[in-house]
């Protein structure tokens, strides 16, 4: 008897929600209602401690998980790399967790991480880096114990130290395979001079030169307690986490000098074409900008927002609307502008075209940007940026770890808290006319490098339907096509 009860149940309940559904579910998506976002950032202060050496600590208990994740986060990376050595950077981040540490050989360490299930990873980047942990809670204190080996006692395993030193000589071979990888690296060099720290790129001959043992004093040496900010998170009590880092982490001496500054571009990039030919390739690949601005810039948000707009924001965004959408000239048109702290960032536009069709395809996208310099972004653009950085803001801190993680890089990089407890009030305040005067006083074409890779004689020939050509956005260029594995110029 009870079969019929339950179909009877189950039929109301369906017709309930059809009642509902017809009710209450708007018939079109531009009929959506959505409420207004109450949430708060944490209050970082109440989040920090320090270790009895000096080290800060970022904690935030989580108990959705029986995990713990660990992040240590330091100052220094590839910045500090001495001239002759390119590539020692990115040795001593490929080899710090593999090569085994403290007794254990590398295919021990391996296989005591893989027994606690614990993911230890390592991370050195141009001015920062990381060493991380992942594991259970219950195997916390085991797992500490390895990742402070891999911080102070590495071995940098010979062997699996070649293997990376050949892993890294295989990839220079690549180099020149696709016009992004070129485009990418004469890119930087435009825009930052050959010497600055971000183009001293390895080569064959600066990787063979390279020591394990360099590697590993260039690793260990940054891992100092006045050089390193710890983020905590998850299933934890706060006394005994805090325990567990002052015997661990809380024993690190200090550093023995300070670092040395990172150094800022002092490169004047001059404004023009800049062509590296490629003839194997049917496409071209256009990059237009000039050095940018660093965070904390007057017109930062202005120039975010306007960024959006104007190529930033993916199919809503002007570039991709006229150049894709319009016109069929490319997959994608987009634009960047970052605000990095450490150095000034990059604004840059770029698209991927068919050869015949790239300066076309730049004709008009210097027309948005100078549209954009002239005319006011309309008030539906607006709304749409503001709302979409508003409205995904609250995901930099959808986790414990992950607000944790903010708060150490914060402090870690100089940049205060409060650049996030104001941050939607500086999004809300941008009108359209702080978006032009922005793109007038800070985006100038006439300042810009036009940067295209592919097979120039057929980028030059151009379209028959279109007159466009780069002769008209200044002097033009030859780059040479670099040996990868010397990055010296290819004669032709």
């Amino acid at each position: 008897m009870r079969h019929p009860l339950i179909l009877t149940i189950v039929c109301v309940l369906a017709l309930a929600g059809l009642a509902w559904a017809d009710s209450e579910i708007p018939k079109r998506p531009e009929e959506l209602v959505f409420g207004t976002i109450d949430w708060n950032i944490p209050d970082a202060a109440g989040l920090r401690s320090e270790l009895s050496n000096g080290t800060p600590v970022y904690a935030m208990p989580d108990r959705q998980f029986p995990l713990v994740s660990i992040a240590v986060y330091f100052r220094g990376g590839s910045y500090l790399v001495p001239v002759g050595q390119e590539g020692l950077s990115t040795l001593a981040d490929e080899v710090w967790r593999t090569g085994g540490a403290g007794e254990l050989s590398a295919g021990e360490l391996d296989e005591e991480l893989d027994f606690l299930a614990a993911v230890l990873r390592t991370n050195i980047g141009d001015v920062t880096g990381s060493v991380s942990l992942n594991v259970l809670s219950k195997d916390l204190e085991a797992a500490m114990a390895l990742m402070m080996d891999v911080l102070t006692k590495p071995r940098f395993q010979e062997d699996r130290f070649a293997k990376a030193k050949d892993d890294l000589i295989q990839g220079m071979k690549t180099r020149n395979d696709n016009i992004a990888g070129i485009e990418g690296r004469e890119w930087n060099r435009l825009i930052y001079g050959d010497d600055f720290f971000l183009n001293r790129l390895p080569t064959k001959s600066s990787v063979d030169a390279i020591t394990a043992e360099q590697a590993k004093s260039f690793a260990t040496s940054l891992v100092r307690a006045d050089n390193i900010i710890v983020a905590v998170s998850g299933d934890f009590e706060p006394a005994a986490i805090t325990a567990l880092l002052e015997r661990t982490i809380g024993t690190l001496p200090k550093l023995e000098q300070p670092l040395p500054a990172i150094p800022q571009p002092d490169h004047t990039p001059a404004p023009g074409v800049y062509v590296v030919n490629k003839e194997d390739v049917n496409q071209g690949r256009v990059s237009y900008g000039h050095i940018g601005y660093r965070l904390g810039d007057p017109d930062e948000f202005a120039l975010m927002i306007g960024n959006d707009i104007l190529g930033g924001g993916g199919f809503t965004a002007r570039m991709m609307k006229t150049i894709r959408s319009d016109e069929g000239l490319a997959y994608g048109a987009y634009s960047s502008m970052g605000f990095p702290t450490s150095y000034p960032g990059t604004f840059r536009a770029l698209f991927q075209s068919k050869s015949s069709t790239c300066a076309y395809a730049a004709e008009l996208g210097f027309k948005i940007i100078n549209e954009m310099r002239a005319d006011k972004v309309t008030e539906e653009e607006l709304t749409v940026s503001k709302n979409q950085f508003i409205e995904t803001f609250p995901k930099s801190f959808a986790s414990a770890a992950q607000t944790v993680s903010v708060f150490a890089v914060d402090e870690l990089l100089g940049r205060s808290h409060d650049y996030w407890m104001t941050y939607r009030d500086h999004v809300t305040a941008v009108n359209a006319e702080a978006v032009k005067k922005a793109f007038v006083a800070k985006i100038q074409p006439e300042k810009m490098i036009v940067l295209v890779v592919g097979n120039i004689a057929e980028i030059m020939a151009g379209h028959p339907e279109h007159d466009a050509n780069f002769a008209e956005f200044g002097p033009i260029t030859k780059l040479p096509l670099r040996d990868p594995m010397t990055l010296e110029p290819i004669a032709e």
